[in-house]
């Protein structure tokens, strides 16, 4: 354009007739100097333009290289942490669960009895002469068994059952009317069969709610046992239940003793002592001892120096704790057997013994009917073991001892 517009300024001033004045010329060349000017400066505008665009077009190319990867990655971090959502919340609820089962585990529960039941025990008296004691059946299902002095320098054993289904127990025998006392301090429907007259005296003055065994409904008699008669006579849970007509079922008082589903610390008790072996003697032909076993936690029991063994299982019977004390007996006066009566109601010391230690406590049992309080020397109440207990109600003045003698 500018060429072209120089070439029209030349040959318009050679073309100007010669007649026009100097004036004139000039005006006309003015006239074509601005219109090129204006002619470049519009040129110099639309350039301006296209410069000012092409650098809008590379700014944005610019932030659209930078930008898109980096909201891509956003987004791919965005999904990646959806995705991973559903795992964390898996192993959020995984840990919860591991939590409440370790929970569940550091709450140890007492075994040897639902401390929350309310049913009644089963008080059953045990025959325990010596031509009886190989036949014994079912003693390891008892909670608690009771030892005492009968006639003739002989025992008797009264063995609880609470909440069992044992198939086989005996043989049973006859009552006597100090055994009374411990069965109604643990609300216990009380099992025999035969009585002495004072025991038979006691049943309606004491209200004891009672089965006597016999054949057929609550009992049966094991004929191919090569022993005299009187030694045959057995029971089980279910035929005892046969015998619960119109009897009271659900329990008054509380449990007797008060259970630590954890191991005590007996040994650090005041005045403990290691107790690895325990004799009782009870007369000149009864002694019933105890050896501890340190590997299972319990005292292998024997009687006379002999395993005390189950008929059935021919497995040594095992006493997690022994409870000990003594009082006094004598011989009824005109009993035509000889029959004894217990001094048991009042107070006096003993021993709690399990897992090894014996701890002096005292005891103190209010009437018939009350329940026996043991007590450690500071007053504090006796806590047991889990696991079984044998009440050793020795005659006063027998012999008895503790020793941390290990072996059997």
């Amino acid at each position: 354009m500018a060429e072209k517009n120089k070439k029209r300024l030349d040959k318009e001033s050679v073309d100007l007739p010669k007649r026009k004045d100097d004036m004139e010329k000039e005006a006309i060349r003015k006239e074509i100097e601005k219109e090129i000017a204006e002619d470049l400066a519009e040129k110099k505008q639309k350039k301006k333009k296209r410069l000012s665009k092409r650098r809008v077009f590379i700014a944005i190319l610019i932030v659209l290289i930078v930008l898109v990867p980096i909201f891509a990655l956003g987004i791919a971090n965005f999904t990646s942490k959806n995705e991973s959502k559903p795992e964390k919340k898996e192993k959020i609820v995984e840990k919860k669960e591991e939590k409440e089962e370790e929970e569940i585990i550091e709450t140890p529960k007492v075994t040897i009895v639902d401390e929350n039941t309310t049913s009644r025990p089963f008080a059953v008296m045990i025959n325990n002469v010596g031509q009886a004691r190989a036949l014994q059946s079912g003693l390891q299902d008892a909670y608690i068994m009771y030892e005492m002095i009968v006639e003739g320098g002989i025992t008797r054993y009264m063995a609880l059952f609470l909440d069992q289904n044992t198939e086989r127990i005996g043989s049973i025998r006859s009552a006597r009317h100090y055994y009374l006392d411990y069965a109604l301090e643990n609300d216990a429907i009380y099992v025999h069969h035969g009585r002495s007259p004072q025991a038979a005296s006691d049943f309606g003055k004491l209200g004891v709610t009672r089965i006597e065994v016999a054949e057929g409904k609550t009992g049966w008699r094991d004929r191919t046992l090569n022993v005299s008669s009187e030694h045959t006579l057995f029971t089980s849970i279910a035929k005892l239940k046969n015998g619960l007509s119109g009897k009271r079922v659900e329990r008054n008082n509380p449990l007797l003793l008060k259970y630590s589903a954890t191991s005590l610390e007996l040994a650090s008790i005041a005045n403990s002592q290691v107790a690895n072996k325990v004799s009782i003697n009870y007369s000149n032909n009864t002694t019933s001892s105890y050896v501890y076993d340190a590997e299972a936690k319990v005292y292998k029991r024997y009687v006379n120096g002999v395993e005390h063994k189950d008929f059935v299982t021919k497995k040594q019977y095992t006493f997690k704790n022994i409870i000990t004390y003594q009082v006094s007996n004598y011989t009824i006066a005109g009993d035509d057997k000889g029959r004894q009566t217990l001094n048991n109601i009042g107070s006096g010391t003993g021993y709690y013994i399990s897992e090894g230690y014996a701890v002096p406590i005292n005891w103190s049992k209010s009437s018939r009917a009350a329940q026996t309080k043991y007590s450690l020397q500071d007053g504090t109440e006796l806590v047991v073991n889990d696991g079984n207990t044998f009440i050793q109600i020795q005659p006063k003045g027998r012999s008895l001892s503790i020793s941390g003698e290990s072996g059997s």
